[in-house]
């Protein structure tokens, strides 16, 4: 009877870290997560910029190219 107390005993002990370990590992996995989440909204911002930008730069192309049309129309 003693050995099934004992049993019993380490059984509960053995749950119990693994419980304890689940919820550190679990903790650890969501900082990871909200971390990379925070990085995707910044990526997410640097990309819309990035995207304007290249509006931008292909309207000033546009126009460029219209001046130097015009140069090229008055010589």
């Amino acid at each position: 009877m003693d050995d099934v107390r004992k049993m019993a005993a380490g059984l509960a002990v053995a749950l119990a870290v693994q419980t304890v370990g689940g919820l550190v590992w679990a903790g650890g996995a969501a900082a990871r997560i909200a971390i990379l989440e925070d990085r995707v909204d910044e990526q997410r911002r640097v990309a819309e910029r990035l995207a304007r930008l290249e509006e931008q730069s292909t309207a000033t192309r546009a126009a460029v190219e219209r001046i130097e049309l015009r140069l090229e129309q008055g010589q």
